[in-house]
């Protein structure tokens, strides 16, 4: 007697149609290709009480899935992580492809469930210990380095979204006053998307000033910072 070896997924979202969507994107399959399980229906925001995220699992026969052992090995190790943790939640992994030629693609792990508001409270501090944790083990598991992004729910790209806003106006804003506009102190995963969003501005530069918790991004007017230069001759 041979055992079929399944692949499942549990994956949360507002509601059960966009949590089936989103699993099914994640696995590469159709619907007809898997089993779905809701296990939590869920509830609007609007409800009384609060809104509950829909949950839902879906299991696939192993061969339908393709299974990456660079992204597998970085998942197991946030699974394990979050056992330590005594978290409830699941996971699933994706390639990430780079903004530029220059940068390697990322292997992001997601973590999904509820009650998990502690992993990006305080800027996502206990989110980015996971992440670099993660990437250690996942390195001497491989025996190499592997770059790893750990997110939760999407928390990092919406913050990304978010700092990226917050670039452009700043920019504007430093190009329309003539005057170099301070951010606020960010971690250095966050100050890089800075600068990766305003390398190419024809109208400003930045710099990273300050140490430690304190160091900030810095927009400088382009005029500003020519006029500085010392003339040559």
């Amino acid at each position: 007697m041979t055992m079929e070896h399944r692949h499942s997924m549990e994956i949360t979202a507002p509601s059960v149609a966009e949590a089936v969507e989103r699993g099914l994107a994640r696995l590469g399959l159709k619907r007809d290709q898997v089993e779905i399980v809701v296990l939590e229906e869920g509830r609007p925001a609007i409800s009384p009480g609060g809104g509950i995220p829909a949950r839902v699992r879906l299991t696939a026969p192993e061969a339908d899935v393709e299974v990456d052992p660079d992204l597998e090995a970085a998942r197991e190790v946030v699974e394990e992580l979050l056992q330590r943790m005594r978290m409830r939640a699941s996971t699933s992994a994706e390639w990430t492809e780079p903004e530029d030629s220059r940068e390697e693609r990322h292997a992001l792990v997601e973590i999904h469930g509820q009650d998990l508001g502690i992993m990006v409270s305080r800027r996502g501090e206990a989110l980015s210990a996971m992440q670099y944790l993660a990437r250690m083990i996942t390195a001497r598991k491989l025996g190499r380095p592997l770059p790893v992004i750990v997110d939760v729910e999407g928390y990092r790209r919406r913050r990304e979204q978010q700092l990226r806003r917050m670039a452009r106006r700043a920019a504007e804003q430093a190009v329309e006053r003539a005057r170099t506009v301070e951010l606020e102190p960010m971690p250095a995963n966050e100050r890089r998307i800075i600068h990766l969003e305003l390398r190419e501005h024809p109208g400003v530069t930045t710099e990273s000033v300050g140490v430690g918790r304190s160091r900030k991004v810095t927009i400088i007017p382009k005029a500003a910072a020519d006029a500085e230069k010392p003339e040559s001759g």
